[in-house]
């Protein structure tokens, strides 16, 4: 079967109807208590390039089941009174990302422009992935 709809159209209409961050607005909110950076990217990029500080990892394959409270793999991060802000590397997962969250009803979510890419190349911190016991 043919592919009727490829990745660049659907991030395209993701990103049509989600909030996308500029990397200047969006390292002006790093340390914020008001805010949660998320990093969705696979752990093996974070131990490659590091994260944003203080960012929560939530892996793109679970993100939906940890912020959703009724699924037995909710994360209490996401049930804090935040606004959620995303990255993957280039903003393509991200945005695919942001509007599933949107579609389960969050509207405290929106993700950076460029993605971690974005980020770096913009002058952002950049921090080690913390160990995990």
């Amino acid at each position: 079967m043919a592919v009727t709809k490829g990745v660049k159209q659907l991030v395209a209409e993701a990103n049509a109807r989600i909030t996308t961050i500029p990397v200047a607005d969006a390292k002006a909110l790093l340390g914020n208590p008001g805010v949660q950076f998320v990093d969705i990217r696979d752990v093996r990029e974070l131990e490659r390039e590091g994260m944003v500080p203080g960012a929560f990892h939530a892996p793109r394959g679970m993100l939906e089941f940890w912020v959703d409270p009724d699924s037995p793999y909710f994360k209490p991060v996401f049930g804090e009174p935040k606004r959620f802000i995303l990255y993957c590397q280039s903003a393509w997962r991200s945005a695919l990302a942001t509007a599933a969250l949107q579609d389960m009803g969050m509207d405290n979510v929106a993700h950076v422009e460029g993605g971690f890419n974005g980020w770096k190349a913009g002058g952002g911190e950049v921090a080690p992935r913390p160990a995990h016991d």
